[in-house]
């Protein structure tokens, strides 16, 4: 198992979805595998203490602030904060950093026999014992059927005011005609 690779982690942290299905079930799925609760949507971390981790996730209507034991894993959601800047010198100094499956294209390998710190290192699924079934497409347990654009042209638009009634209307007409939910 990959975690038997990697030793033990407290925290895993990733994004809420992957851009390929949009299925959001990338973070659920190694927090299953892994055998650790996950807390989903996190828009804030407020604390790491004692073993515990207090966070605030954004829900459709709201926020909710949440306690997890450790270790855990955290899908982070579009609305949380941005990530710190990354340290300039250390892009530049790994900026050619590559694994072996990168530099299987290249023609000269020498800047890696004299930097040993640009060869990354990689994973195949036997490298992780993973069991093949579960692995890719065949193992998805979604399958996405059906991917479709929708675009409004400016004939379609309509005003509304703030008033309760109209958006109420408006979320009727859109669930009608299967535009959401």
């Amino acid at each position: 198992m990959c975690s038997k690779k990697i030793g033990d982690a407290d925290i895993i942290i990733s994004g809420r979805q992957a851009i390929d299905g949009d299925t959001a079930q990338v973070g659920p799925q190694v927090a299953e595998k892994l055998g650790i609760p996950q807390v989903t949507y996190a828009e804030k971390i407020i604390a790491v203490e004692n073993g515990e981790i207090t966070i605030i996730r954004r829900l459709e209507h709201g926020t909710e602030t949440v306690k997890a034991k450790l270790p855990l894993l955290v899908t982070v959601n579009g609305s949380a904060d941005e990530c710190r800047p990354r340290n300039t010198k250390m892009v530049q100094r790994n900026k050619y950093a590559k694994t072996p499956s990168e530099k299987a294209t290249l023609s000269d390998l020498s800047l890696y026999e004299k930097r040993a710190y640009l060869n990354l290192g990689e994973w195949s699924a036997a490298d992780v014992d993973a069991d093949l079934t579960q692995t890719g497409l065949a193992g998805s347990p979604t399958k996405v059927k059906q991917v479709e654009n929708v675009v409004f042209q400016a004939k379609e638009s309509k005003r509304l005011t703030p008033a309760d009634e109209e958006i109420d209307e408006l979320m009727k007409e859109l669930i009608t005609n299967h535009t959401i939910g």
